[in-house]
């Protein structure tokens, strides 16, 4: 059985409970908070919640921990620190700094002998996997991704940490003319700003400078300033009236051609429309903290990505039920 940690406990570390028991080879078995441990309600009875100073005590109770911190600020301290004591995985998922994230964790997780595997989710994650293997099927096209229409838990909290924001959502929505002209095999050239549009939904706090809340939200670099980007500001309740589902999805397309002229064109497509982006990205998370605990049971250490992890490894079935139910 394997034995798994919680680390935070918002929407993301929710999920993961849930996925945690559908899957008869696991057992949560801690989870860890920085708020008053009393204060977090825990649906499975009987399992501990410590405050997160009290972590390191649980290092020989735990095969592996799965990060689910708030923001993409929390995680490149927490992941590396953590990967001291744990095989860790975590959700890390801005795009632009994972190299220097992977950097960082896999020195950590190198040092401990421990496995770390990180920016696990749908994108990155199984975004990534299709990308790739497109990319290797055929050589001689063009990726494209498109998000949404959906709610982006890492924009949304970007939004929300901006000074004077007391809430808000944010939206990601493709361009539909530019979704259509990929899927004809036209092959555009596409920079972000063609390809999806930014909605911002944000309640200010009262007496905030709404006009400098807007500006910044429009330039904050690696999350809405290379896109256009819309901003409401509404009420509390208009928030939490019609905002307050977590849906996602997307688009991986690879456009190519083959044959000795590249006479034949072909498009792969692979799409995910998920009611609750949080629960399927801790089902994701879930999957790959299994293949964390085989590897280190293998005797291998240091940070891995959803690139580098066999598809077997995800599963509790055996190598020969996958061989004559999959293949």
């Amino acid at each position: 059985m394997i034995r798994v940690g919680i680390y935070g406990y918002g929407n993301l570390g929710r999920g993961v409970e849930s996925a945690i028991r559908q899957n008869k080879d696991m057992t949560l078995t801690a989870v860890f908070t920085r708020r008053s441990p009393e204060s977090v309600k825990i649906r499975t009875q009987g399992v501990a919640v410590c405050h997160a100073d009290d972590i390191v005590s649980y290092k020989d109770k735990i095969d592996v921990l799965i990060l689910c911190g708030g923001s993409a600020t929390d995680l490149p301290v927490q992941t590396p620190e953590m990967a001291k004591y744990f095989n860790v995985i975590d959700s890390f998922d801005t795009h632009a700094r994972i190299p220097e994230h992977f950097k960082n964790v896999n020195k950590s997780a190198k040092e401990s002998g421990k496995v770390a595997i990180i920016s696990v989710g749908w994108d990155p994650g199984m975004f990534s996997l299709m990308r790739a293997y497109g990319m290797a099927v055929l050589p001689d096209g063009k990726d494209y991704t498109f998000w949404g229409k959906g709610v982006s838990q890492g924009h949304s909290d970007a939004i929300r940490r901006v000074d004077g924001v007391l809430d808000g959502k944010q939206y990601t929505i493709p361009v539909e003319r530019a979704l259509n002209a990929v899927r004809s095999g036209a092959n555009p050239e596409l920079s972000v700003r063609e390809k999806h549009v930014r909605e911002c939904f944000v309640v200010a706090k009262e007496g905030a400078d709404k006009a400098k809340i807007e500006k910044e939200i429009k330039e904050m670099k690696n999350y809405f300033a290379d896109y256009d980007t819309t901003v409401h500001f509404i009420s509390k309740e208009e928030l939490d009236r019609d905002h307050s589902g977590i849906p996602h999805g997307g688009f991986v397309i690879r456009t190519g051609k083959t044959g000795l002229n590249g006479e034949n064109k072909h498009v792969i497509e692979y799409s995910l429309k998920l009611d609750s982006n949080p629960e399927f990205t801790s089902s994701v998370l879930v999957a790959y903290a299994r293949a964390a605990v085989r590897l280190s049971s293998e005797g291998v250490s240091g940070c891995k990505t959803v690139l580098d992890i066999p598809p077997s490894y995800l599963t509790e079935a055996s190598a020969e039920e996958l061989y004559k139910t999959l293949l």
